[in-house]
């Protein structure tokens, strides 16, 4: 697949998670462990129904066990920590300190066989860092943060959360050759990993309404679905770089969501943070797109999952 292709696909995902926020607030009051084992459940029938019909399940037989360890641990891993974080500390704070995954996966790539870490990569990532910070900060301003040791813990959290989403996502281009049908088997082993934690942690709690089971489903669809299938396709195959730094625009076009279904309202804020997060994106597509020679630092040699 070309790289162009594979990149424009990785792009998907980016614009599916832009409808998280949304799915999740319009999903409630299902609480987040069981909402976690719903909606991966969803999302690795879409993978099964997808390897049926391609007949795919040949090359899962040779995947070796610790790839679906990694894979698993990877999914439940960012979601546990993310719902809790969210739970303990203000939202709009620790999910900031969360989307520093896209700046982590930006910086990192550079330690990737083949990949350059290009000074326009990162100051096009800071750029596009700030435009997601006045995002989610402008509300800090205006409703303060208390610093309770729950808070703190709920930081912490926050932010070993986008260490382990970057760190998958990096170390899922070190497994290109694995077949993206194996996040079918990741999204089903998150799903009961989530499912036995719910039933030892969490009381049972389904949708009051309609509106609510539809979000459900659509969480399991898109944003917990098929947007792990088409970044999984973006990381292996595609420019990883510049869909590290496209990703800040997720905190965008999500806001924009809940601008438009009314959820937020709309400041000044939105227009400069669009700016900043298209201007850094442009930055780290001509880094890639020109191949300068003024790389931070490039890789040598590559090494297999551990």
């Amino acid at each position: 697949m070309a790289k162009g292709r594979a990149t424009a696909i990785g792009f998907g995902a980016i614009l599916l998670w832009a409808l998280l926020a949304l799915f999740t607030v319009g999903s409630a009051p299902v609480p987040p462990l069981q909402l976690n084992a719903v909606t991966f459940a969803i999302g690795g029938a879409i993978g099964v129904i997808w390897i049926l019909a391609t007949d795919g399940f040949a090359a899962l037989r040779g995947i070796p066990l610790r790839v679906y360890a990694f894979g698993t641990a990877g999914l439940f891993g960012y979601h546990l920590l993310y719902f809790s974080a969210l739970r303990l500390a203000p939202a709009a704070e620790a999910g900031l300190i969360a989307y520093l995954w896209p700046l982590l996966i930006v910086l990192f790539s550079g330690l990737l066989p083949g990949e350059r870490l290009n000074r326009l990569h990162v100051v096009g990532a800071a750029l596009a860092f700030a435009g997601a910070a006045l995002i989610v900060g402008g509300r800090l301003v205006s409703t303060g943060v208390t610093m309770t040791a729950a808070a703190l813990l709920g930081y912490g959290l926050a932010f070993l959360c986008a260490l382990t989403w970057s760190g998958y996502s990096i170390l899922s281009r070190r497994l290109g050759d694995v077949p993206t049908a194996s996040v079918a088997v990741f999204c089903l082993a998150t799903s009961v990993l989530s499912a036995l934690a719910h039933l030892a942690v969490e009381d049972t709690v389904w949708p009051a309404t309609g509106t609510g089971w539809g979000a459900l489903i659509a969480l399991g669809l898109g944003p917990v679905g098929l947007a792990f299938y088409v970044w999984d396709v973006g990381v292996k195959k595609g420019d990883i770089q510049l869909l590290g730094t496209a990703s800040y625009a997720a905190p965008l076009l999500s806001t924009l969501a809940l601008v438009l279904s009314g959820l937020a309202t709309p400041d000044w804020r939105l227009g400069a943070a669009a700016v900043l997060i298209t201007g850094g994106a442009a930055l780290a597509a001509r880094a890639s797109a020109t191949g300068k020679h003024t790389g931070l630092r490039s890789s040598r040699g590559a090494r297999s999952l551990p």
